[in-house]
């Protein structure tokens, strides 16, 4: 389902169920369905100038947590016209992925020791940036191998390996059921992604220390901005220089909590709120994110 919202009066309602707070510590957790229901309203002004940013292919997400990883990990949509944004929030397998990726001009450098692949205008900023840093005796590397492009099946491993030890321990809380832990592990790991993010809101966590949602550890299959080849962990995320030289460059931090994950979005940083995007200070770090509004009932 593809957008044009330039002339349309229009909100966008999508709900989700979310799993009740369970007060009895020992109560025998119940399935998901058995439990009360509350509604995840998201809103999203037509004229908004995210909205307005969307690419005009873009296809709007049909249910809610598809609008919560639009909110989350929405930034790389707006991205300059010098890359290739994605259309989508989610890829459905690596087929998917692999047409995406090839409608791209990509291109593949080692630094640090670590052969990356990003769009190619993505990888141009980031010499250049790495090229000021070393002006500065600073330095700007990848943390690892899988730090830049990443296919549909490395987003699946990374979301299992959230995923399956949060079960397990949650099991052994108590927290949820044997049965209901097998049927989530049976399972596509697209289908997985509502009944977690459900889970969570009963405050079961399954980040990788099971104390914050898992967004903000990985990104759900098929949805990471690595799969756009515009994004990059960076290793030397903690200096504060290292973090301006790269937004002078269009690279900036687009996912709260995942500090060292930066976004090509190829604009000034001046220009970003014309984009339709909005700045969060988190840890002394400057995070730019859809200025999607939400709110629950």
């Amino acid at each position: 389902m593809s957008i044009n919202l330039r002339h349309t009066s229009l909100i966008i309602v999508a709900s989700l169920l979310l799993i009740g707070t369970a007060n009895a510590q020992n109560a025998e957790p119940a399935s998901t369905a058995s439990r009360p229901q509350r509604g995840l309203i998201f809103s999203m002004n037509p004229d908004g100038k995210f909205a307005k940013r969307l690419p005009k292919s873009f296809e709007m997400p049909r249910d809610a947590a598809g609008f919560l990883l639009l909110r989350e990990y929405g930034a790389v949509f707006v991205a300059s016209k010098s890359v290739v944004a994605p259309f989508k929030v989610a890829f459905t397998d690596e087929a998917d992925v692999l047409a995406f990726q090839s409608t791209m001009k990509v291109s593949a450098e080692t630094i640090g020791g670590h052969r990356l692949e990003l769009q190619a205008e993505a990888m141009k900023k980031l010499k250049s940036a790495i090229s000021d840093a070393r002006k500065a005796g600073l330095s700007i590397s990848p943390r690892g191998g899988d730090s830049a492009r990443r296919g549909f099946q490395q987003t699946v491993s990374l979301w299992a390996s959230r995923v399956n030890p949060g079960l397990v321990y949650w099991t052994g809380k108590g927290k949820i059921s044997r049965a209901e832990a097998d049927r989530i592990r049976s399972l596509s790991p697209s289908a997985q992604v509502p009944e977690i993010l459900r889970l969570e809101q009963q405050k079961i966590f399954f980040a990788k220390d099971l104390s914050k949602s898992i967004i903000y550890s990985v990104a759900p299959p098929g949805t990471s901005q690595h799969v756009s080849m515009l994004a990059l962990d960076v290793k030397e995320f903690d200096e504060a220089r290292v973090r301006e030289i790269l937004a002078k460059h269009g690279w900036f931090q687009t996912v709260v909590s995942d500090l060292p994950h930066f976004t090509f979005l190829g604009h000034d940083e001046d220009n970003l709120p014309d984009r339709g995007l909005k700045l969060t200070i988190n840890s002394g770090r400057r995070f730019w994110t859809p200025d999607i509004s939400s709110d629950t009932r």
